[in-house]
């Protein structure tokens, strides 16, 4: 029953692991070598069949091979292949023959061409833009390859109808308007090609060697053809290739795969996946579930890398907490005076103890140094080299360490723990504590360390990837975050000191001013500015409801009164006045009894 269902799902997964319907690749190959009214060229058509059957034995859908061509073959061609390419992924043509360049525009020649004054170029030949018009509907990639770089025979006898109309030797730069287009010329713009002496041309024979090897760009490739036609040349012909194409690589034919290799992949994609769910749970059970899965292979390493990452950090923890217990009891046995055997004992354990730390730490660095350069390994690895999924070379490097045939391997997928039944879930108190206390030391915390990744902490963590210069992330706490702030010794955030306050190393200490200033706004030292003089002005004590006439009238009076008066009152029957400066009050009597009389005023 086992080997039943062990046979099942391996076929089951070579199913699933067929490849998908290939992109459709065509090609339309022309070569014209009989001229009716110029010189016969012996190579284009051998180049045309030789490039054709390259292409064929390369696999493509169509590959629609012409060979001397008139003006209307040529065209019934162009229409033809326009349809075929229509629904292509990608599409090829190759013409190998006569051009002309006429006002900055490559023309091809067909063979019944006369071309007896300029002008004619339009009707008897096919611009360069009517056949990338041709190819324009393919999806990929559009290529159009001219093998025409050669004089101009129609040059000597062509009129011209406008002197100011230019016809030069070789074709003309172009830059193609539409994406994923490439135009390769035979030689650099304004220079001719060489015939060769053999069957075939120096640059045909370069193409057919390099354009349909498996799996290489067609950049690349081009780049082998310019080497190997410089070469054969003499460095007298350079090919040249005009358009650009994004980052992603495009072979004209395709790596082919296999079965096994697919299924190999497959698990392969989903053991990184397994490994980075691990990772992302970030401690030792998703770890050990892991390694249960998968025992063996290049991710295993990795796993194993991290398992003693982790034993190193906690050894270095217990280590330091050790150290400081030891030094602590060393210190208090030194305080109380006890007795010298005593304190030589504890200052032995806590020299002990501080070399454990040391080595602890180096421990820790050692592997963290080992665990960086694994990863580095891993990203080099994953990291597709043309924009798309690469699991070769991680295939590759887990098959050189694991060597069991796809179904055992397939099978131990099916034992041990699972690690979709650990919640990656929010990380642990003791871990977020850790990460609290190292943003502390190096001064981008100021809350406490409680075990709660909030608002602060993320704050804090947003600092120290602003002043220490990583991209850490800050939604959660992480072991990467843990490792990346201990390796900073000294301070990272700048101290930040309240109102009042200045940073004085690691402390915020007050700021005084001096006798004369004071403490501004922008927290410095302001010298006070003498106060201005400023007139005081009497109280006013005229009565509230009396008019301003009347008042003015009894001010007058009573000023009168005192300038006239001396000080002293006299009454009589009339009444009270002020006695005259200058005057006195005598009693004067009225008649002879006594008593009978009163003050009078005696002026001299």
């Amino acid at each position: 029953m086992n080997f039943l269902c062990r046979f099942f799902f391996i076929a089951a997964l070579l199913l699933v692991c067929q490849p998908a319907s290939a992109e459709k690749r065509v090609a339309l190959v022309l070569g014209n070598s009989n001229y009716k009214n110029a010189a016969v060229l012996p190579n284009p058509v051998n180049d045309a069949a030789a490039v054709a059957a390259t292409l064929k034995g390369a696999g493509f859908d169509i590959v629609d091979s012409r060979l001397d061509l008139s003006a209307a073959d040529m065209r019934r061609a162009l229409r033809d292949f326009a349809d075929q390419a229509r629904d292509s992924d990608l599409a090829v043509v190759y013409y190998a023959g006569h051009g002309i360049e006429i006002d900055g525009t490559n023309y091809l020649i067909p063979t019944d061409a006369t071309l007896q004054r300029d002008t004619d170029i339009y009707d008897e030949a096919f611009s360069l833009d009517r056949v990338l018009l041709t190819i324009e509907p393919a999806r990929q990639l559009r290529l159009v390859i001219v093998d025409a770089c050669r004089n101009n025979p129609f040059a000597e006898t062509m009129k011209r109808t406008v002197s100011t109309r230019t016809v030069s030797r070789g074709l003309a730069r172009i830059e193609p308007t539409t994406t994923n287009t490439l135009v390769a010329f035979a030689a650099k713009a304004g220079l001719t090609a060489l015939d060769g002496n053999s069957k075939n041309s120096p640059y045909a024979t370069a193409l057919v060697k390099h354009i349909a090897t498996p799996g290489l760009d067609v950049r690349r490739a081009f780049g082998f053809v310019r080497d190997d036609v410089l070469q054969a040349t003499g460095n007298r012909q350079e090919p040249y290739v005009y358009g650009s194409l994004g980052g992603a690589d495009i072979a004209l034919v395709p790596v082919a795969s296999t079965p096994t290799a697919n299924l190999q992949a497959n698990l392969q994609s989903e053991t990184r996946r397994d490994f980075e769910l691990a990772l992302q749970v970030g401690h030792k059970d998703a770890l050990n579930a892991f390694l249960a899965q998968h025992p063996e292979g290049f991710y295993a390493s990795l796993a194993k890398l991290q398992l003693a990452k982790i034993a190193a950090e906690e050894t270095r923890v217990a280590a330091t907490e050790n150290a400081r217990l030891a030094e602590q009891e060393r210190a208090r046995l030194a305080a109380e005076g006890a007795q010298r055997r005593d304190q030589e004992k504890a200052a032995a354990d806590a020299k002990v103890a501080e070399e454990r730390r040391v080595a602890a730490e180096k421990t820790k660095q050692a592997v963290q140094e080992q665990v960086a350069e694994a990863e580095r390994q891993r990203i080099a690895a994953d990291t597709p080299a043309a924009g798309k999924p690469s699991e070769s070379k991680m295939a590759a490097a887990d098959a050189s360490a694991d060597e069991p045939a796809a179904g055992p391997i397939a099978i131990e997928r099916t034992q041990g723990p699972s690690l979709a039944s650990l919640s990656a879930g929010p990380p642990p108190v003791a871990l977020v504590k850790s990460v609290q206390t190292e943003l502390r030391r190096v001064g981008c915390l100021t809350a406490a360390a409680d075990g709660e990744w909030k608002t602060a902490s993320q704050r804090s963590l947003t600092l120290f990837n602003k002043h220490a210069g990583t991209k850490l992330n800050v939604k959660l706490a992480s072991l990467d975050a843990l490792d990346t702030i201990k390796l900073k010794s000294m301070r990272v955030c700048p101290l930040m000191c309240e109102h009042g306050f200045k940073p004085d190393g690691d402390n915020c200490s007050k700021i005084v001013c001096a006798e004369g200033s004071f403490l501004n706004e922008d927290n410095e030292c302001e010298k006070r500015r003498a106060k201005r003089p400023t007139a005081r002005r009497e109280p006013d004590n005229r009565p509230a409801r009396v008019d301003w006439p009347v008042r003015e009238r009894q001010n007058t009076e009573a000023s009168a009164g005192r300038m006239k008066s001396s000080g002293q009152i006299v009454c009589d029957r009339l009444g009270c006045k002020p006695v005259d400066r200058g005057c006195h009050i005598e009693f004067r009597s009225t008649s002879q009894a006594a008593g009978d009389g009163g003050n009078v005023q005696i002026c001299p």
